[in-house]
């Protein structure tokens, strides 16, 4: 007879769902233990984010059977779930921007009175012992609007915390933050730990894995492969089980690159209070990456150059060619695109089609002399980019909403592509991707460069930049800090001067 495990909080058994026919969870397993985090991998697909909703009662399994504390657990809705003292935070935070932060740790729980008013003192005590129990330094008097993304994170894990719970699942929850806020984070799970919680971690960070994680479960097409203790396995051998393939290295090899024909010249930008006196050149053929901690300045820093924020001083330079009076519309002509770092709020129309979307940005090119869209020659671009990308899709007709996240990125990609670029600036090109869609991005970005584009690319991931990069630009406060080449670089170093 097998022992039961006193330490196991969560145990998911056989779990079976199926979407019109197609099986998206094939018999999968999971346990989660107190005072450990659970690292829930796998390709986007592969069944963690059904997984997840199955566990917190979003929706309904069609096979299989979950235990929690001992006992089978079967919610009807979600809400049931912070009774069983079982938090969630979402990639996407789920916090109302307009009330203060007590408010909405306590929202719809707010400590009262008497009828229909509140105890505003007692709000704020309150949610002022969570703080502080986290060690967070936060006012909880603060709007959460004018929070950074950091600390809204640490308000959603504050939330779920208030009610008091055993279980925590965190779903990407280092996607949008720098190196420093990381750690802030990683603080906060390790008093966690200590505390005796179990932590459900999904992340496709290998770099957040090693330096949190006690162990490792790995889904791949909807069916479970393997749970392992982190420190009896390789990266190797975990990657290979989350793709189900051999990959030889994360990053192709970087061809040697000269500096020959300048495609952009950035001259002293500046923008009041955010970018000062910013001064670069970026090549033909090389792929320059910006780094910097969160609100250094480097997404600003491209939308000044890409004309959605309008520079006090200074000039851009494409391709030899001086652009006054930036805005968006004049880069595009001028053959420079942008690939947002919030691809569905900016990058992409979600309810349109892929092909609508891939020839979003070159409309101009599909027109007939009748000034209409010549449709048939758009579908022909299109399909050539969703071949070219390799986007997975059943046809250039899907709505991109209905594509993985690593999918959706290659149509953004594949819109700049249409357009003929001759530079590309990526914010974040791989947040919140896959590690195999991360290996097919990192492939297009080589291939781009060995046509001579340019590829400016702006990451919070270090190994991804030193990895990936040429040379490498460090931001600060809203100044350009350094011009390193990236050879000659290391994360403490880049980290050292982000960080000054």
């Amino acid at each position: 007879m097998e022992t039961r495990d006193e330490s196991i909080i969560l145990s998911a058994r056989d779990i079976t769902k199926a979407y019109s026919g197609v099986t998206v969870l094939d018999h999968v397993k999971l346990d989660v233990r107190s005072g450990e985090v659970m690292a829930l991998m796998g390709e986007n697909g592969a069944g963690k984010s059904t997984l997840i909703k199955i566990i917190t009662g979003v929706v309904k399994a069609d096979a299989g059977e979950i235990t929690y504390m001992g006992k089978r657990f079967n919610i009807q809705h979600p809400v049931e779930i912070y009774a069983h003292n079982i938090g969630i935070v979402h990639q996407e935070f789920n916090l109302l921007p307009e009330l203060n932060v007590a408010q909405n740790i306590f929202i719809a729980r707010e400590p009262m009175l008497r009828a229909g008013i509140v105890n505003e003192e007692k709000l704020t005590k309150d949610a002022q012992r969570i703080m502080d129990d986290l060690h967070v330094q936060i006012d909880v008097e603060r709007r959460v609007s004018s929070l950074s993304v950091a600390e809204q994170q640490l308000v959603e894990i504050a939330k779920a915390l208030s009610y008091d719970c055993r279980l925590l699942i965190l779903d990407e929850p280092t996607a949008a933050l720098a190196e420093k806020e990381t750690e802030i984070l990683f603080d906060v799970i390790t008093r966690l730990k200590k505390q005796n919680v179990a932590i459900v971690f999904v992340s496709h960070r290998m770099s957040d894995i090693w330096r949190i994680v006690d162990r490792v479960t790995v889904l791949r097409d909807g069916k479970y492969i393997a749970e392992h203790k982190l420190s009896e396995i390789t990266e190797e051998q975990l990657v290979r089980e989350i793709v189900g393939r051999e990959l030889v290295a994360y990053f192709p090899p970087k061809p040697e690159h000269k500096q020959i024909k300048p495609m952009l010249e950035v001259r002293h930008l500046t923008v009041n209070n955010v970018i000062e006196d910013v001064s670069f050149t970026a090549y033909s053929g090389e792929i320059l990456a910006i780094a910097g901690l969160m609100g250094s300045g480097r997404t600003e820093l491209a939308h000044a150059i890409f004309g959605k924020l309008r520079p006090d001083k200074g000039e851009v330079v494409i391709n030899g060619k001086p652009v006054k009076h930036l805005t968006p519309s004049k880069s595009i002509q001028n053959k420079l695109g942008y690939a947002t770092e919030d691809r569905k709020k900016d990058g992409l129309m979600l309810n349109l089609s892929i092909q609508d979307n891939i020839v979003l940005s070159s409309y101009h090119k599909f027109i007939n002399k009748l000034r209409l869209v010549n449709d048939r020659l758009a579908a022909v671009s299109a399909k050539k980019e969703m071949e070219r990308l390799r986007v997975r899709a059943t046809g250039s007709d899907q709505r991109v909403k209905y594509l993985s996240g690593g999918n959706q990125q290659k149509v953004v990609l594949a819109k700049w592509l249409c357009a003929d670029v001759d530079v590309l600036i990526m914010d974040e090109p791989t947040r919140g991707i896959d590690i195999g869609a991360k290996m097919e991005i990192y492939q297009l970005i080589q291939e781009l460069t060995e046509k001579g584009i340019c590829v400016i690319f702006i990451s919070s991931d270090l190994p991804e930049i030193l990895g990936l990069s040429h040379r490498i630009l460090i931001m600060n406060k809203g100044k350009l800090i350094g011009d390193f080449e990236t050879k000659d670089m290391t994360q403490e170093l880049i980290y050292s001067y982000s960080s000054k």
